[in-house]
């Protein structure tokens, strides 16, 4: 029988330069450089060597290594001898060691970060820590067993469909040296453990099916019911083999008008997307860790979660199964398509589709996401993406495959309309434009493609532990992180025909690369802090909208010192009045239909809020104040350029204003133009669309210069002093109206 041991434990790690310690997995060493700013953490090879006994394993006539996560090339030797060499740094693969094995064992694992042009991902906004950050296992088989090399897949595949108040199960294993004397049996058993069906025939490679009676429905978070199925392979009445799989029975359609439909009823897809990191840890996250996620999404009430943007572990997605959450996974087919990486994206599919085939939270396959932030137009790209999209359809005919869509891209290029489905990263409101511009592109594109499925992939901004009584647009407080998600929640979620709407993001996360809002080396369009300990006010919007369990909260807790003698006090609550007192004092009773409170509470010495909605109680804590609190400001100007003093001659732009009004000048608009195109040719991209087009006009003019600069940095773009400081002198001498 298949016995697996952990193979976690004492393990020897060496990085160049730096003294070999010992450790347990699952590890990165990027855990704290790879998120403290600078995009200067290591990328390059380092090893992990463990030496075991033949002793100490289990008995078998087979030996496999599984390797749940190496990032992102890996190198296996045993020995000396190299065993495997595998790409991709976000799934599973295994290594027999069989013939290699010895009385004495030294087992060395090679993993390589090192940028190249062959395997995804190379430019992203996110950090690709390097290391053994998933679990090891060693598995012991006897000769016959089911298939352990083929795609890093479980073996087993379980299609269910329903039919009637029954359901059709289709069950198919893969196996590996068995001959005529071999039997295989399907046992299928209900949550509470019951057989609900059994077969026993002989072991050929021609699946099972039968039927499952009254079958019970995967219904997503209101009923996540799951079965188990079970293989196992029997020579005569010993049983050689066995391995399960849990399945969900449900059926789902997407509709260009009516959204997402599960099992014939209207299900919206309200949630958010979520990257594996968090602080101090890296991306060699713990299960608890995963649990955590979980259920702070589960408590804000969302319906389905983008594992943006790799292959996730199995632990999160037997957690989606479990809690019922509606999944999209995808590959990190991202940002720059590379001539050279088309076999890698064909490669990291199929093991993403075939690993993760028997999970009923998963309901589409994720070609790319703004894979054409270098021009749409690539005759190699669109072939990568119909070759994709053909792949995914014969590895899994009963799924949909879909794409993320950078904000920019023409909603009529062909690339757009390659996979079943589509959604947009817009960031009107952050990014440039405004927030009010999110609901009329996405009318503007389902008015053109009505048949034609659309979604939000990507929406968000960046908010931290700065405050302001006046939020404006780029200030990074945690404010207008929740006016923000306020517009684009009465927008998105009044609007049935979005197949999807996900947030960016759910929690903040690691990016060496940026340097912005005061804290570098982060994303901080999380709805939760890096270290989970902080639940921004824009997470309780969101909970104020979807989930049903009562609650009500005062927005601006971390904004105590406040200078205005009368000041706005926001409060979520899903019940449908809301009572605040001050003091004691009530300033009355009101209500929202959109969830959301606004009050106009007087400032006076030290006051007590509490907010009464049903049962539910919040309290929060204002003080009056003279001077405004500098400890509440952004203290940088443009977070990329707070080394040099910038000329800004009255009458005149300068690098501090904002495209919009750059732009209303002829001369202006043909220096931005001509800035946009040599960023292009200098960075290798021919495609880089310019301001002549009306939909970019309005996205790129709410930037000041400075901050579009600012955010080169995760694209790889360096921007010198010298450059700037040239760019700053034009500028100077455009007179403004």
């Amino acid at each position: 029988m298949r016995q697996i041991i952990c193979f976690n434990e004492d393990w020897r790690f060496a990085m160049p330069g730096a003294p070999v310690q010992s450790l347990s997995l699952p590890h990165t060493w990027n855990a704290e450089d790879g998120t403290d700013g600078g995009n200067d953490y290591y990328r390059g090879t380092c090893r992990y060597t463990k030496r075991f006994g033949r002793v100490e394993l289990p008995e078998g006539e087979r030996f496999f290594l599984e390797i749940n996560g190496a990032n992102s090339s890996a190198d296996v030797f045993l020995n000396g001898r190299k065993l495997a060499h595998h790409d991709g740094g976000y799934s599973t693969f295994r290594v027999e060691l069989s013939d290699a094995l010895a009385k004495e064992n030294t087992l060395e694992i090679d993993v390589n970060n090192t940028p190249n042009n062959q395997v995804y991902p190379q430019m992203a906004d996110f950090t690709f820590y390097g290391g053994l950050y998933r679990s090891v296992n060693l598995i012991a088989t006897a000769h016959a067993h089911f298939e352990l090399l083929a795609d890093g897949a479980p073996g087993i595949y379980v299609t269910a469909v329903p039919e009637g108040e029954d359901a059709l199960v289709t069950v198919r294993g893969e196996l590996a040296d068995v001959g005529a004397q071999h039997r295989l049996r399907l046992t299928i058993r209900d949550r509470e453990g019951r057989i609900a069906a059994q077969e026993t025939r002989a072991a050929t490679p021609e699946p099972f099916r039968c039927k499952l009676p009254r079958a019970r429905l995967w219904h997503g978070r209101k009923a996540p019911y799951l079965y188990t199925a079970t293989l196992t392979l029997l020579e005569g009445e010993a049983m050689l083999d066995e391995i399960s799989t849990r399945f969900g029975v449900r059926s789902y359609e997407i509709d260009p008008e009516r959204g997402f439909i599960l099992n014939g009823e209207s299900y919206p897809l309200r949630g958010v997307s979520r990257h594996q990191d968090r602080k101090s840890f890296g991306n060699a996250l713990l299960y608890e860790h995963h649990k955590e996620d979980i259920e702070l999404i589960a408590e804000m009430g969302a319906t389905t979660i983008r594992l943006a943007h790799y292959q996730h572990a199995q632990e999160f997605y037997d957690l989606c199964d479990e809690y019922g959450f509606v999944v999209w996974a995808e590959i990190p087919y991202i940002s720059r398509h590379m001539k050279n990486g088309r076999g890698n994206t064909i490669s990291q599919m199929t093991e993403l589709v075939r690993q993760n085939f028997n999970h009923p939270s998963i309901v589409v396959w994720g070609l790319s996401n703004e894979i054409t932030m270098g021009g749409a137009d690539d005759p190699n790209l669109l072939d990568n993406h119909r070759l994709l999209n053909q792949l995914v359809k014969s590895l899994d005919p009963t799924r949909k495959t879909v794409q993320a869509v950078v904000s920019m891209c023409d909603i009529h290029a062909p690339y757009v309309h390659i996979p079943d489905v589509v959604s947009y990263n817009h960031y009107f409101g952050w990014y440039g434009g405004d927030s009010s511009m999110n609901g009329p592109w996405l009318d503007k594109f389902h008015a053109a493609y009505p048949e034609k499925a659309i979604g939000l992939s990507e929406y968000g901004c960046e908010g931290l532990n700065w405050h302001s009584s006046q939020p404006e647009q780029g200030d990074y407080t945690e404010e207008y992180q929740a006016c923000y998600h306020e517009s684009l929640i009465r927008q998105l979620y009044t609007r049935p025909y979005l197949w999807a709407t996900h947030v960016w993001n759910m929690f903040d996360f690691g990016c060496d690369a940026r340097n912005e809002g005061g804290e570098p080396g982060q994303n901080h369009k999380g709805l939760v802090t890096f270290d989970r300990k902080y639940k921004k006010d824009a997470f309780y919007a969101y909970k104020a909208w979807l989930s049903e369990v009562p609650f009500v909260h005062i927005c601006g807790k971390r904004y105590i010192d406040r200078v205005e003698d009368v000041t706005k006090v926001t409060v979520y609550s899903n019940e449908p009045c809301v009572e605040l007192f001050v003091n004691g004092v009530s300033l009355g009773v009101k209500e929202a239909a959109d969830h959301f409170f606004y009050f106009d509470v007087p400032n006076q010495g030290e006051s007590t809020l509490t907010a009464v909605a049903g049962a539910c109680r919040d309290e929060a804590f204002l003080r009056k104040v003279t001077v405004f609190n500098d400890a509440y400001r952004l203290k940088e100007v443009g977070a990329l350029l707070n080394w040099f003093e910038v000329d800004a001659p009255e009458g005149f732009f300068s690098l501090n204003d904002k495209f919009s009004d750059i732009m209303k000048m002829p001369e202006g608009m043909a220096l931005v133009n001509g800035m946009l195109q040599q960023m292009a040719v200098d960075g290798g991209n021919n495609g880089m669309p310019t301001l002549e087009n009306a939909d970019m006009q309005k996205m790129l003019g709410g930037f000041t210069v400075f901050r579009l600069i600012s955010l080169l940095g995760v694209t790889g773009k360096k921007v010198t002093k010298e450059e700037l400081l040239t760019l700053n002198a034009q500028l100077n001498r455009i007179k403004k109206l």
